[in-house]
């Protein structure tokens, strides 16, 4: 097919020797397939931010550390130069994100870089070859639900341990090839420590981990491994190595119900934008 015009500098460099055809379209990028050498890959092309239906909305960005000054500042005003490195920040952050995540055992697209706004990464591939299916196209058995929701649980875990949190992790951002759930779409990743909505956004990713599988599985609905996991992150004794129950008891003595309810408000907006952003990026693949 034609080289996109976003593509056609890697191709010049030589990072890229063929664009194989579009994969997908979605909320904030398209992806293409891509053949580097004798291998077969994906390219992310991030789409310029007024084309894009996800936004930076600022409770992702908080806590993301720009080390130099002036572009901080010039961020922090929205100058054109801000905006220019508010998109390098946005973009950047799912590569370090990815590396960040490989390391740590989570399995994610092993990336191979960023180059003006083209992210390089794995094609994920079922048994046979072909794109891996996002899991909202996947019917699965309740063992394998079971089995598969333990994964997620287990991955999300080792990316708190690791400080960050996905932010926006559903169905439609999972992946399953012949070895189970792979994680997806990072640019919005938030930094544990660092982000007041750190906890809710936690809470949320679980949620929809636990309502999807628990279609094929339902005693997975009785769990409530979000809270057991952030009581242990508080406390510093979450690692990679504990043995989550997915049983938590809270303490309502001296709940903050204000607090509470702004949650509740949060995470319910929160949910009528991402429905409204799955079905946008369904009409697009359409």
């Amino acid at each position: 097919m034609k080289v996109p015009q976003r593509i056609q500098p890697l191709v010049d460099d030589g990072l890229v020797d063929e664009v194989v055809r579009q994969l997908m379209s979605g909320k904030e990028a398209t992806v293409y397939v891509v053949r580097c050498g004798q291998e077969i890959r994906c390219a992310k092309v991030y789409k310029e931010v007024e084309k894009r239906s996800f936004k930076q909305a600022v409770q992702y960005r908080e806590g993301r550390k720009v080390r130099n000054s002036r572009r901080a500042r010039a961020m922090e005003k929205g100058s054109s130069f801000g905006r220019n490195e508010q998109e390098k920040v946005w973009q950047n952050a799912e590569v370090e994100a990815l590396y960040r995540l490989d390391n740590a055992g989570v399995r994610v697209p092993e990336p191979y870089g960023c180059f003006d706004g083209v992210l390089l990464m794995e094609l994920v591939t079922d048994a046979d070859g072909f794109a891996a299916p996002r899991l909202a196209d996947v019917v699965l058995t309740p063992e394998q639900a079971v089995i598969d929701h333990d994964k997620v649980i287990h991955f999300v875990k080792l990316m708190l341990c690791a400080g960050l949190i996905h932010g926006d992790l559903s169905e439609f951002n999972v992946l399953v090839d012949e070895h189970g759930p792979v994680i997806i779409d990072l640019p919005q990743a938030v930094d544990a420590s660092a982000n007041n909505n750190a906890k809710w956004m936690l809470e949320r990713d679980v949620e929809n981990m636990r309502l999807y599988y628990g279609q094929f599985a339902p005693q997975l609905l009785e769990l409530k491994y979000a809270k057991e996991m952030w009581a242990l992150y508080e406390l510093g004794e979450l690692n990679a190595d504990a043995e989550l129950t997915g049983e938590f008891v809270e303490d309502t003595e001296s709940a903050d119900v204000d607090g509470i309810l702004d949650e509740i408000n949060a995470a319910r907006e929160e949910e009528l934008d991402r429905l409204a952003r799955i079905q946008s990026a369904d009409e697009v693949e359409q």
